[in-house]
């Protein structure tokens, strides 16, 4: 089948959306770090994460060892409202760009949602019914994980609340009201409600908010609140869990047709969308049985990969979370109010981290008007708006594309496409109006988040 004419959508039937999530840690040599425990510095254990996290989320979390895990048959019932999604080829854009590398993109925007989240929105909120529980807690950056929370938490009938960071939620009000129409009550993050959110507001009264600050108040909330538990959209290894249905899926409908990607690429702010798609691909190489070049790329204004830090850190502004090893600017870091897309949180899943630490994967970081220029590109010719988030891919696809012309080589390029840019137009009207600006933040605004980062033996900054 590999000379057969590729068509411009490949789909699996209803009957091949994948049963089983696929766990990448089973296959990596260097395990990730512990999460330990900020007081003690020990590993955190399941019961003092079970304070946090619902049950059986912990258990997926500290899971190292099962390849394999099965998806709950509710949850593949609700999979297949939407499942499986689109692996496109590219044939516009390549020939706009007359290169000869063959380009593909999974998009996961075909759902109300609007984005890749609502893989492991619906598992979460699954869980968490199952547990008895009468709802949960969150963060949101860009406004997609609550989206797709909200809309979970709406299906199984429990309650969400849902802290955005303050700069989206003033610009991205229709987000916002996606979230509130399935049910859930949003507060601009940090705020009034909390105690960290007033600790934060006392000495940085003007801050436009950060994933880590949001975190810190959706942590308190859910435990401090009977029957409530906090929920994460990215960074932790069962949300990468969750996601692997994306790259499990594509890897089904590449195989169709003996195709087999040279370069895949995501976009890495926490690491759902990067480690979602790339997993099976990077199981095949830890492996020994094939071998894929995996290029994460990141914002230049919250660089976490490219100039972060690979040590110990909080999770969360506030440091009430359990510390993390991986990539990061210091939980205390705010990224420019200026940023139009996600991908602002401080640190870097720690599964991925290692991945990279280990040299299995590459980073680059791009600046924003560049990403604008390539996601208007994308939409004018493949005829999908494309969130600001997977427009950070499309950028370094496109350049890869370029580089295969140049060279005159006949590359294969993947990368995920995690969700439409319809909410986000007021970043556009900026761009439009040659308005919007790069801001890269110099080493010694790095420093400042750096100087947080814990200090104690064994944790080299």
């Amino acid at each position: 089948m590999a000379n057969k004419e590729i068509p411009y959508k490949i789909y699996l039937s209803e009957c091949e959306i994948p049963k089983q999530w696929y766990n990448v840690r089973a296959d990596m040599k260097n395990k990730p770090a512990p999460l330990l425990n900020p007081g003690t510095l020990q590993p955190m254990t399941a019961e003092e994460l079970s304070v946090v996290f619902c049950d059986e989320l912990v258990k997926q979390e500290l899971d190292n060892d099962n390849r394999y895990i099965d998806i709950p048959e509710e949850i593949q019932n609700f999979y297949k409202m939407y499942r499986p999604s689109p692996l496109v080829r590219a044939y516009c854009l390549e020939k706009k760009l007359q290169t000869p590398a063959k380009i593909y993109y999974k998009f996961e925007g075909n759902n109300t949602s609007g984005s890749h989240k609502l893989n492991s929105a619906i598992a979460q909120a699954y869980y968490a019914k199952k547990q008895g529980l009468k709802g949960v807690t969150t963060e949101t950056g860009a406004g997609q994980w609550g989206t797709a929370l909200s809309m979970a938490c709406s299906y199984f009938d429990i309650d969400c609340k849902v802290y955005m960071v303050k700069v989206s939620y003033e610009q991205k009000p229709f987000r916002r009201e996606v979230m509130r129409t399935y049910g859930a009550s949003v507060t601009p993050s940090p705020s009034m409600t909390t105690e960290v959110g007033k600790k934060i507001l006392s000495l940085h009264p003007n801050t436009t908010g950060s994933l880590g600050c949001a975190i810190s108040e959706a942590v308190e909330v859910a435990t401090t609140t009977e029957g409530y538990r906090y929920v994460l959209g990215s960074v932790l290894n069962q949300v990468l869990l969750h996601q692997s249905i994306i790259g499990l899926e594509t890897k089904a409908a590449l195989d169709k047709y003996g195709i087999k990607p040279d370069i895949i690429i995501g976009c890495a702010g926490g690491g759902s969308n990067l480690g979602g798609l790339i997993s099976p691909f990077m199981g095949e190489k830890l492996r020994g049985e094939a071998d894929y070049r995996f290029i994460a790329v990141e914002p230049a204004s919250c660089p976490s990969f490219t100039r972060g830090k690979f040590a110990y850190d909080f999770c969360d502004t506030g440091m009430v979370c359990p510390l993390s090893k991986m990539y990061t600017l210091g939980s205390g870091f705010i990224p420019s109010a200026n940023h139009a897309g996600g991908l602002r949180y401080h640190g870097m899943s720690s599964t991925l981290s290692q991945l990279y630490a280990d040299g299995l994967m590459e980073a680059t970081s791009v600046e924003q008007t560049a990403v604008f220029e390539a996601a208007e590109l994308f939409a004018r010719v493949e005829g999908i708006l494309p969130a600001p988030e997977s427009s950070h891919a499309i950028r370094v696809a496109i350049d890869e594309a370029v580089k295969c012309k140049e060279a005159g080589e006949e590359k294969t390029i993947l990368f995920g496409l995690t969700g439409t840019g319809y909410f986000d137009m007021v970043a556009y009207e900026k761009f439009n109006n040659g308005e919007m600006t790069d801001y890269i933040p110099t080493d010694a605004d790095l420093q400042v988040g750096f100087d947080g980062i814990p200090k104690f033996p064994g944790n080299m900054v």
